[in-house]
């Protein structure tokens, strides 16, 4: 977005309406906005609702239609609908008895991994053709635009929207240090995790595969505050591994986001089985799996970290 000269006189109301409708129709045509939205036989609001029914920690209807301005009977009909093709559940919210929490089932999943692909995929064709400094332009430009029309979206103390991308040098380290500092912290694991997780990350970047493995760092701000890995296990069998959020990250949803990317990228790859090994004690992220269809195949105690714990496997069929 350019910077007008001083010098330069601002653009009268007429003109500014003008330039505001002429970039409208030019981005909705860009995005595909007024077709099906990303090839399916949905529209654009159908596939934002099912967004917001993804990655909210807990999502109640009043709160997706007020975020997304949506008349309240519109609102109803579409997860009607959803419910009727068995992408959704309700149940009872536990601190509002008024108000439903709705999940979206294995169904639900698997019909929104392929769009929230896709829509990366288009994301990821608009900004090849553009530089790293185009890119960077872009994105601020995108920042000022939000922030000048929706001032409380920058306000102190809210974050903004979570930014999700490839790794970069110095990265590595970071995840290793934050798996370390937080089990350490929140579980009282020992050095011998950290160890392995610096085992896990290593062999990440010696061996890694661009065609079949991804990693993706969360930042909120600026500031990194997230990560999760696919690594290729077999021709056939994808591995998520080293999910983790800070403090100051969690009930964002973002846990799910990273983990409907691994799924989505997974099935991309035409992978036919995700697995994961955890920790009984890792409730949040035992919720997430569980949520996206992932089914525990094994449990075993054992003595690690300095501590007793349960390890468990769990498996999703793509």
């Amino acid at each position: 977005m350019a910077i007008m000269p001083a010098s330069t006189a601002p653009p009268s109301d007429a003109a500014a309406v003008k330039a505001i409708r002429q970039f409208n129709r030019f981005y909705t045509r860009r995005i595909g906005a007024l077709d099906p939205y990303l090839g399916s036989d949905m529209s654009l609001t159908d596939v934002r609702v099912l967004y917001e029914l993804a990655h909210r920690e807990t999502p109640v209807a009043s709160e997706i239609g007020r975020d997304l301005s949506l008349d309240g009977g519109y609102l109803s009909r579409i997860l009607r609908r959803f419910e009727d093709q068995g992408w959704l559940t309700r149940e009872t919210h536990a601190r509002d008895a008024r108000q439903s929490v709705l999940r979206l089932t294995e169904a639900g999943h698997q019909a929104f991994a392929p769009l929230q692909q896709k829509s990366r995929d288009e994301a990821g064709a608009l900004l090849a053709p553009l530089s790293a400094a185009q890119r960077a332009q872009l994105i601020g430009a995108m920042g000022t635009l939000q922030s000048l029309l929706d001032p409380a979206s920058a306000a102190p103390g809210k974050p903004r929207a979570a930014v999700l991308r490839d790794p970069a040098p110095g990265d590595i380290g970071w995840v290793v240090q934050q798996h370390g500092e937080i089990y350490a912290r929140e579980y009282g694991w020992n050095s011998e995790f950290e160890a392995l997780v610096a085992d896990i990350a290593a062999r990440f970047l010696r061996k890694f595969q661009p065609a079949w493995e991804r990693c993706w760092i969360a930042e909120l701000d600026g500031e990194r505050v997230g990560c999760v890995f696919v690594a290729r296990k077999s021709a056939t069998v994808a591995q998520l591994r080293l999910l983790i959020l800070t403090p100051q990250a969690r009930g964002l949803g973002l846990g799910a986001r990273l983990t409907d990317e691994c799924i989505a990228f997974a099935r991309s790859k035409g992978y036919r089985k995700m697995v994961l090994w955890t920790n009984s004690c890792l409730s949040a992220a035992r919720g997430i799996y569980a949520a996206r269809g992932f089914r525990r195949t094994k449990s075993e105690p054992y003595e690690g970290f300095g501590q007793q714990l349960v390890g468990e496997t769990w498996e999703l069929r793509l």
